[in-house]
């Protein structure tokens, strides 16, 4: 009995580790991953998005060579109003199949509100894991050339987490991070660039690091061939020896849409697939011929 629980131990604690980085993985894949403008007050112009967009992902998830339909996400955008104001309503929802429960449950729902500028205002995430059911929330602010950002973690029970961070750059949380960096340019990017910026999720401020790794063809779910951009999202350790965690591919043309995802998890792989895509701003100019 004693072996039974420690490794059941160890299944639950590669359970977190597997969302939290299929979650990442996902808005990593959407966000686009260009280089992030330093002004503190956030604003951008937005060039790749429009409201009414909706794209779905397959999700797949390798268990001993074997690979397993995971679930489904969707990401949508439309208009919304925050105190009063024009804004963006962004929502991604990850959902996972009772098939793939078996390894790890998943039922997320992130939602962020941008304003008309692509400053983040407001941002929440629900995710339940089992029996565990968590709220995380991130309110923004600016002041002094700062930006501020008060975060909670709300558990079932009704007890709470606080914390608040500020920093001279601007600050992102999961999914604002993605309406931003989808309208930059990559044009001059060097294979092996490294981009850093600071991401709200909840809890705590976390600086990621991704890098650029070239061009590709790739096909889709839908069976679609794409022109993409390749972006990988790395970890360091101790001794800063790089660890690559999600490598991920986006369109090559002005609406930078993720088109596939693949994630490198201690004990398998997982994979995101395009699937579909209404609404889209601009054309699909990377589609090859």
């Amino acid at each position: 009995m004693k072996i039974r629980r420690k490794k059941n131990e160890i299944i639950r604690t590669g359970v977190v580790n597997v969302r939290c980085k299929l979650i990442i993985g996902l808005v990593a894949l959407m966000t686009g991953a260009f280089a992030l403008p330093a002004s503190a007050q956030c604003e951008a112009k937005n060039d790749a998005f429009q409201t009414g967009e909706h794209v779905m992902y397959d999700l797949y998830f390798n268990w001993k060579f074997v690979w397993v339909k995971a679930g489904l996400a969707s990401l949508t955008t439309n208009a919304t109003t925050y105190h009063s104001e024009p804004a963006f309503r962004i929502n991604l929802l990850a959902l996972g199949s009772k098939r793939a429960d078996f390894f790890f449950k998943m039922r997320d729902t992130l939602t962020c509100v941008i304003g008309e500028k692509l400053e983040p205002r407001y941002f929440r995430k629900g995710a339940e894991e089992g029996k565990r059911y968590t709220v995380d929330e991130a309110w923004f602010s600016y002041k002094d050339g700062l930006c501020f950002v008060n975060q909670k973690r709300t558990y079932r029970d009704g007890n709470f987490d606080e914390a608040v961070a500020s920093d001279s750059r601007c600050i992102y949380d999961m999914l604002s991070i993605l309406a931003q960096a989808r309208s930059y340019d990559p044009a001059d990017y060097k294979i092996g660039d490294k981009i850093k910026f600071p991401m709200a999720t909840g809890r705590k401020v976390e600086e990621q690091t991704l890098i650029y790794r070239g061009k590709e063809n790739v096909k889709a779910e839908n069976g679609t061939t794409y022109r993409c951009l390749i972006f990988s999202l790395v970890e360091y350790d101790k001794k800063g020896k790089e660890k690559e965690v999600i490598t991920f591919f986006i369109t090559d043309d002005l609406n930078h849409l993720p088109v596939r995802l693949d994630l490198y998890l201690n004990f398998g792989s997982a994979k995101a697939f395009l699937n579909d895509v209404r609404g889209n701003r601009h054309p699909l100019t990377s589609i090859v011929k």
